[in-house]
């Protein structure tokens, strides 16, 4: 029978050598000699009868074996290190949480979702993470995550084993800074035709349903703005680049972080929001916290 030769220890310094790319420079960081992360690097090496690392230039870089070993060791250490985290705040009577951030989930919607986090009984340790929408759900099916919070719901039929759970939705309104809420509110949606609007890009699920919404007014308004990042979006309309759309239960929020005033509702314009999650069934308590306040809260589904 066939055994594994690997040596855990030996994976660590050869994962550390990846990440620095040196010996040298891994030794420093591990507080070892040189000679002993190369001698067990080597080891290890021998042990798979693969090599791992070749020299480019004055850097050692993975070879083909030696990427996917990184990307194993990637996952190994990260479990490794939640482990010993969660170990540690189970003692110390505490939750941790590690949450995936749509980029184009706005961050005050993300903060609202998370609120009840904060009131279990239990002290809840969140950890946030934002990136691409595809990345978290690779990063969720690898169990680097707990949940995933976003603004789209998982593709039918996709090869992860992923599933949507619909916390809520909001109708919409179009906000902007005072001068331009005075200019284009009267009339409102027909004085849109020309007005400076600030959208988010073509891959955001709310972009065609925005789209949609002016061909049904019959209004062209001038787009002079589109945003992969919600956040970036809201920084130009607060400083006066356009009109934009925004969730109705952050109203306030807006006119108080943004100095945006309403310009118009927009009711047949809806954003949903969404966990995503590896299991069929939500189990993490702090999640369920989250799905039992958004459903009698402001983003309460409508029946």
């Amino acid at each position: 029978m066939k055994t594994s030769g690997l040596n855990f220890r030996h994976l660590y310094f050869f994962w550390m050598v990846a990440k620095e790319g040196g010996v040298t420079r891994a030794a420093e960081r591990l507080g070892l000699a040189v000679q002993t992360i190369s001698m067990q690097l080597a080891s290890l090496e021998q042990s798979i009868g693969k090599q791992l690392l070749e020299p480019q230039g004055r850097r050692l870089v993975p070879t083909e074996a030696g990427r996917l070993a990184l990307s194993y060791c990637d996952q190994i250490f990260l479990l490794g290190e939640q482990l010993q985290d969660a170990l540690d705040e189970a003692e110390a009577g505490k939750m941790r949480l590690t949450v995936g951030i749509s980029d184009s989930l706005p961050k005050l919607i993300a903060f609202r979702l998370l609120q009840a986090t904060q009131e279990l009984d239990k002290q809840v340790r969140l950890v946030c993470m934002e990136a691409e929408f595809e990345d978290l759900l690779a990063d969720l099916a690898l169990g680097k995550l707990d949940v995933v919070l976003t603004d789209r719901t998982v593709r039918a039929g996709g090869s992860l084993k992923v599933y949507s759970h619909l916390l809520g939705e909001s109708d919409m309104k179009l906000f902007g800074v005072p001068r331009l809420a005075d200019k284009y509110r009267p009339g409102f949606p027909a004085s849109l035709n020309h007005a400076p609007l600030l959208v988010p890009t073509r891959n955001n699920a709310l972009r065609g349903r925005i789209d949609a919404w002016l061909v049904e007014h019959e209004v062209r308004p001038e787009i002079v703005g589109e945003f992969e990042d919600n956040a970036m979006l809201n920084t130009f309309g607060r400083n006066g680049m356009g009109l934009f759309f925004a969730t109705s239960a952050l109203a306030q929020d807006i006119k108080d972080q943004f100095g945006a005033v309403l310009v118009g509702d927009a009711p047949e314009l809806r954003e949903h929001f969404y966990a995503i999650s590896s299991a069929r069934k939500i189990k993490h308590p702090a999640v369920e916290a989250i799905l039992s306040a958004v459903h009698s809260g402001p983003f309460a589904v409508a029946s």
